[in-house]
């Protein structure tokens, strides 16, 4: 880490009341801003900016510009490194728990979930939508107010090895929970056993600083890496610390909470979403929340953000809305669950895919993978969009489309409206395949 002095910046940090920014675009009262480097742009060069928009003070690697006005300038070679710094030191003031979440899929939904189960009892902080990375994931401990949290859930994404363990670093978790270990982000990661092991990063820090893992034993590559956990709490099966029963998936959830329930009914789709579920309900129980109140939290979530939606269109489509990513894992989890769900008499069953991205030399191969799954599914219809799906073609039969780009397949949607289908749209966030739905 670059020399600078940590504790001067803290003070900063705390008589701009703990307000932070990265954003010379937006207006700063008051705040702490970090001018940080771009691949094609010197954050020093907007620094002036930040601090007529009225911040107290920019932290900036132009030595000249902050001997010049030491008033409003702080210099530190490395912004970025300050930025992590500074969230490390404030991380180790704060004496409640930090709970990590990190996994392949799923993430945000059970960050959510498990936010809205322990809210019950404390006062949580929790990552806001996805700034779960090497900038999100200190922001996100900058955001602590040691006088308003008393616990803290802090998610951790990443695409390569590495990462997740320089997190753990910064946000010294407590608890930690893997939701699953499946085929993300492959590219980066190097293959399949690469993302096991970089996921296992956060359960290696449990490991040698004491924490504990909660695990999800329907996943053996999550129960495999917690096993060198001494601490571990385990769900949803029936032999688990916390065992949780799926009751209904068509189209939305039920579940019961341990053994006699409570039963609840949620607003999620997709079987796949169990184990979210079923990892919010154990946090909670774990922490003292009673499961009538867990049970309440889960029925009250309203999933957001093109995450499992379930939409009613005014052409009578039924839409489940997963369009915020995809990779071969939660694609197949996906599909297999909407082939599954019940359909009215003559509705006709229609997916629109987009390609997964990050998946380096694997790409060709599980785009022909997810073309062989489809073919074996109880669906109507299917719509293919973009390039790298074109490998799935060959597979499929005359009830497939394929579009190599969004574009043509909106041309294609307009001209022919579609009514009365179920449809799942599903893609990588770069697709942004919800730009489709006001078509059906």
């Amino acid at each position: 880490m670059p020399a600078f002095d940590l504790p001067a910046l803290y003070a900063h940090y705390l008589a701009a009341h703990g307000q932070v920014s990265t954003d010379s675009r937006q207006p700063q009262p008051g705040t702490l801003f970090f001018a940080l480097n771009g691949p094609s742009f010197r954050g020093a060069d907007f620094a002036p900016q930040a601090v007529a928009k009225g911040a107290q003070l920019a932290v900036v690697d132009d030595a000249a510009l902050a001997a010049q006005d030491a008033a409003h300038y702080f210099f530190a070679p490395d912004p970025l490194g300050a930025l992590q710094a500074l969230a490390a030191h404030h991380r180790q003031q704060f004496g409640g728990p930090v709970l990590a979440i990190s996994g392949s899929n799923g993430k945000t939904t059970t960050k959510e979930l498990l936010t809205a189960v322990l809210a019950k009892r404390f006062r949580v902080l929790a990552t806001l939508g996805n700034f779960n990375n090497h900038i999100g994931v200190p922001l996100t401990l900058l955001r602590l107010r040691l006088d308003e949290h008393d616990f803290a859930v802090v998610e951790m994404g990443a695409n390569h090895r590495g990462e997740i363990a320089a997190y753990c670093q910064w946000a010294r978790p407590t608890h930690g929970l893997l939701t699953n270990i499946g085929k993300a982000h492959l590219e980066g990661f190097g293959g399949a056993e690469g993302v096991a092991l970089g996921k296992g990063e956060l359960f290696d820090f449990l490991r040698d600083t004491g924490g504990l893992a909660f695990v999800n034993t329907l996943d053996a590559q999550v129960v495999a890496r917690a096993a060198a956990v001494p601490q571990r709490r385990t769900y949803p099966g029936p032999a688990d610390d916390f065992p949780a029963t799926l009751l209904a998936a068509d189209p939305a959830l039920a579940l019961r909470l341990g053994p006699q329930g409570p039963d609840v009914a949620v607003q999620l789709t997709g079987d796949y979403n169990f184990p979210n579920l079923a990892a919010a309900a154990a946090v909670g129980q774990f922490f003292g929340v009673p499961p009538e109140a867990v049970a309440a939290a889960l029925a009250a979530y309203n999933p957001q953000n093109n995450r499992s939606q379930l939409l009613r269109t005014a052409r009578g489509n039924e839409l489940v809305l997963d369009a915020y990513n995809a990779n071969p894992s939660s694609m197949a989890a996906a599909l297999r669950s909407f082939a599954q769900r019940p359909a009215a008499a003559g509705q006709r069953k229609l997916v629109i895919l987009g390609d997964m991205f990050e998946l380096g030399s694997e790409a060709a191969a599980e785009h022909r993978a997810l073309g062989e799954l489809l073919a074996g599914l109880a669906l109507t219809e299917i719509v293919l969009v973009g390039p790298l799906l074109a490998a799935a073609r060959p597979a499929l039969g005359p009830e497939a489309r394929h579009f190599a780009t969004k574009a043509d397949a909106a041309a294609w949607l307009a001209a022919a409206p579609l009514s009365g289908r179920q449809v799942l749209v599903k893609g990588s966030r770069g697709m942004a395949l919800e730009t489709l739905v006001e078509l059906l």
